[in-house]
């Protein structure tokens, strides 16, 4: 608070932010310890509900405010970040809908539920904006896209991505593209989980210890992404440049090609993208 008399007046500050997570599991987990390790806000302006302790205990050693009741979570909150499983979302949304006014922003990180379903099971003012997240922004290294619904303007959309910036990186895209992203990114993690293992392995094979092969296979992928990410050169650009005449690495790259890594990378970000689309439907 300010004191009495101090100036710029109270009236010119931020509103405070209150943000509230129904569900509260290892996606929302996430998504909240960015926050808090960025600072963006406080622990004791975070309340999520779920519907047992065993989630909510975490969120407890963290500072944050729990509760069983989803309707609480909405009265004291502004910010409201839909974390549930794609089936328990439309009866929480139909529990939810009487509370929700038009000062509140809702964020949905459901697989699989489009904003026009948001939009048709919450009050037609809503601001509903939809996120897809993955897993590493539980280390401040996510991969975030979002998309605004037809209520929530430029202002929504600034004030979630500054807020989300602190998980990762965070893009504003078309909500077609949130199905491709989660066949690129939400799934993509574990595509470099067994490349690594792979990697990690061959070296074990060659004489290496496996602890060490895999400390060193992961600060490679790590090394690797951030020259990506920093030069903003095109990756066969990079990988070009590894590659000297006769060396050791086109003599490596030869023997992914004849496994045909690129055609079976493509295969899979095209069956995980059609899988979310399935789902969708369902």
């Amino acid at each position: 608070g300010v004191a009495l008399g101090a100036w710029p007046p109270v009236a010119m500050e931020a509103p405070e932010l209150w943000v509230g997570f129904v569900g509260a599991g290892r996606m929302a987990g996430g998504l909240v310890r960015g926050l808090l390790q960025a600072g963006k806000v406080p622990a004791s302006n975070i309340l999520a509900s779920a519907p047992s302790d065993k989630n909510l205990d975490a969120w407890r050693e963290l500072g944050c405010r729990t509760t069983h009741c989803n309707l609480e979570v909405v009265h004291r909150s502004t910010l409201v970040f839909l974390a549930t499983k794609p089936h328990i979302l439309p009866g929480v949304l139909e529990e939810i809908r009487p509370a929700v006014g038009s000062h509140h922003i809702v964020v949905s990180l459901v697989a699989g539920v489009t904003i026009q379903t948001l939009q048709r099971l919450l009050p037609p003012w809503t601001k509903v904006l939809r996120i897809m997240p993955n897993l590493p922004c539980v280390v401040q290294a996510g991969a975030m896209v979002f998309s605004r619904g037809s209520n929530a303007g430029d202002e929504e959309a600034a004030l979630l991505k500054s807020l989300l910036s602190s998980c990762g990186l965070c893009e504003e895209v078309p909500e077609s593209y949130i199905d491709i992203h989660t066949g690129l990114s939400g799934s993509g993690v574990a595509y470099v989980y067994l490349f690594a293992e792979a990697l990690a392995e061959g070296a074990v094979k060659m004489g290496m210890p496996g602890a060490l092969a895999s400390r060193i296979a992961a600060q490679t992928l790590l090394g690797a992404a951030k020259m990506l990410l920093e030069t903003g050169e095109h990756p066969a650009k990079l990988r070009g440049d590894v590659c000297t005449p006769g060396g050791t690495t086109i003599y490596a790259l030869h023997q992914l090609e004849k496994g045909a890594l690129r055609a079976t990378v493509m295969d899979a970000v095209e069956a995980a993208t059609n899988r979310a689309c399935d789902m969708a439907k369902d």
